[in-house]
């Protein structure tokens, strides 16, 4: 059983600073067209100051600075009994190139199913933007197999 001390922990913080790049490669991953997505006139024809973050691009942040792996190790989860449960996101103001983000994680609530078969770790973050602003806040649910 993951143990519940760990409700109310929060995890390592994630910083990136956003290029235009990485958001051009990942609108096109996505299958993204809107050329907002893509051409730097496009976004500041829409009122944009640069590129805006395709939706979900945040939750890369986290992923790609190796966060989830140290909350398995943490809470004692094999990958291979790992299933991604749920992903929510609530979106304050827009992210665009040359911004620096920092993701603040926190695991907020651990309960099982199934008589223990099934366990869940939910984890909320906030980003921030360089000024120190609320730009989106992101829900998690990972869920353990025994």
């Amino acid at each position: 059983m993951i143990d519940k001390k760990w409700i109310g922990h929060d995890l390592q913080t994630s910083t990136m600073t956003i290029e235009r790049g990485r958001l051009r490669l990942f609108a096109k991953a996505i299958g993204e067209t809107d050329p907002v997505y893509t051409d730097v006139e496009a976004a500041k024809a829409a009122g944009y100051p640069d590129l805006p973050a395709p939706p979900t691009f945040i939750f890369g942040i986290e992923l790609e600075s190796g966060s989830t792996d140290r909350l398995l190790n943490l809470l004692g989860i094999p990958f291979r009994k790992l299933l991604h449960g749920e992903q929510g996101f609530t979106y304050h103001k827009p992210v665009c190139a040359g911004d620096t983000i920092t993701v603040k994680p926190r695991i907020t609530e651990i309960y099982d199913k199934k008589g223990g078969a099934l366990e869940f770790v939910v984890k909320q973050a906030q980003a921030l933007n360089q000024a120190g602003e609320l730009v989106a806040e992101m829900r998690t649910v990972l869920v353990c197999r025994h």
